[in-house]
């Protein structure tokens, strides 16, 4: 054979093998009525979202037509825009004020618990969330390999597995005899910075994508200690320190503004809750880059049960302490200069109702378009995934979703999502 005709057959060999790959790869055409690329930007006209897979490959004007072989979806009448990001939830429990039930469900309970959550979570428009806190060992690290295989339907996860406490604080187990006490705890609780630093490279041993601690007291656990500082500066720092040699961040639940501000000022990522911030703890959560997820659905959630023995009488004393704090969390924030991004400790309250944190963002002095960016480009960033989640863009990950109305004009909307992808994956 010539060199030429070589040359022709390799090239018809390469020619063919890249038709059969374009043939084999899953190809999704998505007609949106609108699309919303990113919280800055503004809703376009109809416009064409190709996604090859789980990829965004490009966006076209009007609606391109669909090739043979590919999918075509059509939402002609719909806002079709970034998948939402929740950084605060708890996939594997769901609201109970019956704090005994970890006594009495065996760990498959809570794995199928969390399975059922993550489908709601997905299906209420969330494609990615921070999973801050499990009920037992392992049940958030097998969801997030069960929902990036296909195998569950669910949004991508980021999981803290356990929470890091001090003895007999808020995250370890309490409220038992001693001897239950004993049995289920998780060996997550620490004293002085040599142990707390083990338990951060025990939870980096068992998978955890982030550290999340217990700075503070908490307002649902079965002990009235208040809910200022819990760690020593010496056991925070030597938890941050140790979290940052492993690559990985920390998020510090956090009620009482001296325990945000020690938070803060060893270098800890993101404050939850931020009840009682006050201008102090504000200026060194500023000066740190520290940023506020303020969980303000949690709050309404837990007011809702309120008198109704649905929480022992400690929990309830805590609930109405907090209560007149909660409305005016996000407003104080940025009064003192501090980024807000979107999460709302969903388990407190019911799974799928994520976006009913949204109207109170708005309510606490942010736009629309703020209240949205939160939930999209600010949380990507927390998350350092600003280049994958958070935009409708090419080279992104095809976490889609679909509204009827512009939620940046009224990011409402977002309470009821229609359709979602989550790594070009349709969820039905």
């Amino acid at each position: 054979m010539s060199i030429l005709a070589k040359t022709i057959a390799s090239a018809a060999a390469c020619a063919l093998a890249i038709s059969a790959q374009a043939a084999s790869a899953e190809t999704t055409y998505i007609h949106a009525g609108s699309v919303i690329t990113d919280a800055s930007g503004t809703a376009s006209g109809p416009a064409t979202i190709i996604v090859t897979d789980g990829k965004i490959v490009r966006i076209d004007d009007g609606f391109t037509p669909t090739p043979e072989g590919a999918d075509m979806v059509h939402l002609p009448e719909k806002t079709v825009l970034p998948g939402l990001i929740d950084l605060h939830t708890h996939l594997s429990g769901d609201p109970s004020g019956e704090f005994w039930r970890g006594a009495v469900n065996p760990p498959e309970w809570y794995t199928l618990v969390g399975a059922k959550n993550a489908r709601i979570t997905a299906l209420a428009g969330f494609t990615t969330v921070r999973d801050l806190g499990s009920r037992t060992d392992q049940v958030t690290q097998s969801l997030r390999r069960a929902t990036a295989s296909g195998m569950t339907p669910g949004p991508r996860i980021v999981t803290s597995a356990r929470t890091i406490a001090i003895v007999g604080g808020h995250g370890d187990i309490n409220g038992f005899r001693k001897e239950v006490n004993d049995a289920l705890g998780s060996n997550f609780s620490c004293t002085g910075p040599v142990e707390c630093a083990e338990r951060v490279r025990t939870a980096s041993k068992y998978g955890a994508d982030l550290i999340k601690i217990t700075a503070t007291g908490g307002v649902l656990s079965q002990q009235g200690r208040g809910l200022e500082a819990h760690f020593t500066d010496a056991e925070m720092k030597a938890i941050v320190d140790t979290a940052d040699s492993l690559g990985l961040k920390v998020a510090a639940h956090a009620h009482g503004a001296r325990g945000i501000e020690a938070a803060a000022r060893a270098g800890v990522q993101t404050i939850e809750h931020g009840t009682y911030i006050d201008e102090q703890a504000g200026k060194v959560m500023r000066e740190n880059g520290t940023i506020l997820v303020p969980t303000l659905m949690a709050f309404q959630g837990i007011k809702v049960n309120l008198g109704k023995g649905f929480y022992t009488p400690v929990v309830e004393d805590k609930i109405r302490a907090v209560g007149p704090f909660a409305e005016s969390i996000v407003e104080r924030a940025r009064e003192y200069g501090v980024k807000v991004a979107f999460g709302t400790d969903a388990g407190v309250f019911p799974h799928g109702q994520n976006a009913g944190e949204l109207a109170l963002m708005k309510a606490g002095g942010m736009s629309d378009r703020q209240a949205l960016a939160a939930a999209t480009t600010v949380a990507a960033e927390v998350l350092g995934m600003e280049q994958e989640i958070g935009r409708i863009a090419p080279g992104y990950s095809a976490d889609i979703i679909a509204v009827d109305g512009n939620p940046l004009t009224d990011v409402t909307v977002l309470e009821n999502v229609d359709w979602v992808m989550v790594r070009g994956r349709v969820v039905e």
